[in-house]
C-alpha cells in the first residue's frame, strides 16, 4: 500500500468512522492537577493535537478510582468533579474533527502509595504483606471501570479504551504468574480474562449504541503468555466485543523469541486472527511515513503514534504533505520540545527516558 492509503476512512462497529488511519497512542504526561483535574497544560496539549489531523485521540491513562493511581499528576475520571475538565478535552478534540476516547486505567499491584494509591494485587504473594483483592473488591473495581465509561460518555467522548497492558490491573489478572486466585477471576485463562470481559460487557450495556470500546494489550513481561493472549483475543474478535485492538509493542517489528510462535513477527500472531468487524492497530517505533504505510501491508487497519506525536504534534499532516517524512532522530534537546509547545511538566516527565531527551540539557 502507499502512504495515500493511510488517509482512507475506516468504519468502526459502533459510532462514526475514523477519518484516516492515524490514532494517537495514549501517552502518560503528568500534566494534570494533583487531584486529577484536567489542567491548562492538558488542554493546551489536546488543543495542539486536535489540529494535527488524527482520526482518534486517546487521553493519557486516566484513573477510574483514586486508589488506582500510578503517576503524579495523573488525569482522573473517578468522580463527577472531573467532568468539567474532561468535557473541555472532548470538545477540543471534536472541534478538530477527530474521534475521542478516554483511556481507563487502574494500576492494580503497581498503585503508588506515596501518591495515595492503594496497591491492589490479584494474588497475596505479589507484594509482601499485601493481601489479594477479595472477590467483592474485584467487582467494585469492575463497576468503577464501567462507571468511568458512563462518565466519559456524559463528558462527550466517542468512547473509551481499556488499559490492559504493562502489568496494570487488567494485564495483571491475565497473568498466571501474578494471578493465583481460586475464585471466578483466577485459574483458567478464561477466568483470568473474566475481569476484562465483564468490564467490556458492562460498558456495552451501560452506554449508548454508538459508544466505542478499544482495548490496549501488551504481550511481554509480567508472566504473560502469548499463546493464551492470542486465544482470548480471537474470542473477543469472534464476538465483536470491541471496536478496535491497540497492540502495544515496544517495537512494531519485533520477533517472537520463544514458544510456539518463535521466529514470527509479534504483529503477525495477531493480524492472522480472523477479526470480523473489529479493527487492529499497532504501536511501537513508528517514526516515518514509510513505516506507517508498511504496517498496513503487514495487516494493520490503523497505526498508533506515540513518540512521533510528542516530537511533532501534527505527524499525520506531515505525512500527508511528504510521503518520505521522518521524525527527528532521538534523543532531542529539551529546547526542541519546548519550542514545539510541550509544557515543562511534560518535558520533566520525558526526561525520565534518556533515549528521548538528551541528558544534561536545560
Amino acid at each position: 500500500m502507499s502512504v495515500a492509503d493511510l488517509f482512507e476512512p475506516l468504519p468502526l462497529l459502533h459510532g462514526p468512522p475514523m477519518r484516516n488511519r492515524f490514532m494517537l497512542a495514549p501517552l502518560t504526561n503528568q500534566q494534570s492537577e494533583l487531584n486529577g483535574m484536567a489542567s491548562e497544560y492538558d488542554l493546551e496539549w489536546i488543543r495542539q493535537l486536535s489540529e494535527g489531523g488524527y482520526a482518534l485521540i486517546t487521553t493519557c491513562a486516566t484513573t477510574v478510582e483514586a486508589g488506582g493511581i500510578a503517576f503524579a499528576r495523573q488525569l482522573g475520571i473517578q468522580s463527577d468533579a472531573h467532568l468539567a475538565g474532561l468535557t473541555q478535552i472532548a470538545s477540543l478534540i471534536r472541534e478538530g474533527g477527530g474521534l475521542s476516547a478516554v483511556q481507563l486505567h487502574h494500576a492494580g499491584h503497581r498503585a503508588n502509595p506515596i501518591l495515595g494509591g492503594i496497591p491492589a494485587p490479584a494474588s497475596s504473594h505479589t507484594l509482601h504483606g499485601v493481601e489479594a483483592l477479595t472477590t467483592e473488591q474485584v467487582e467494585r473495581i469492575r463497576d468503577n471501570f464501567i462507571g468511568a465509561a458512563k462518565r466519559a460518555e456524559l463528558a462527550g467522548f466517542d468512547g473509551v479504551a481499556l488499559h490492559g497492558a504493562f502489568g496494570w490491573i487488567l494485564s495483571e489478572f491475565m497473568s498466571p504468574q501474578l494471578n493465583d486466585r481460586t475464585d471466578q477471576y483466577g485459574g483458567s485463562i478464561e477466568n483470568r480474562a473474566r475481569l476484562t470481559i465483564e468490564i467490556i460487557e458492562g460498558i456495552r450495556a451501560a452506554c449508548g449504541p454508538d459508544f466505542q470500546i478499544g482495548w490496549r494489550l501488551s504481550v511481554e513481561r509480567y508472566g504473560l503468555r502469548l499463546e493464551e493472549l492470542r486465544d482470548i483475543t480471537a474470542a473477543i474478535f469472534d464476538r465483536e466485543m470491541i471496536d478496535y485492538l491497540d497492540l502495544a509493542l515496544w517495537d512494531s517489528a519485533q520477533i517472537v523469541q520463544e514458544g510456539s510462535f518463535r521466529g514470527k513477527s509479534m504483529l503477525s500472531v495477531f493480524t492472522e486472527i480472523p477479526r470480523k468487524g473489529v479493527r487492529l492497530g499497532v504501536a511501537g517505533k513508528i517514526m516515518s511515513a514509510q513505516r506507517a504505510a508498511q504496517l498496513l501491508d503487514e495487516g494493520c487497519d490503523f497505526i498508533l503514534v506515540g513518540r512521533a506525536s510528542i516530537l511533532q504534534r501534527d505527524f499525520p499532516l506531515q505525512v500527508k504533505a511528504n510521503p518520505l517524512y521522518e521524525t527527528p532522530r532521538l534523543p532531542v534537546s529539551a529546547d526542541y520540545l519546548r519550542q514545539g509547545g510541550l509544557s515543562e511538566r511534560f518535558i520533566r516527565h520525558m526526561r525520565g527516558w534518556e533515549y528521548f531527551v538528551q541528558p544534561g540539557t536545560p
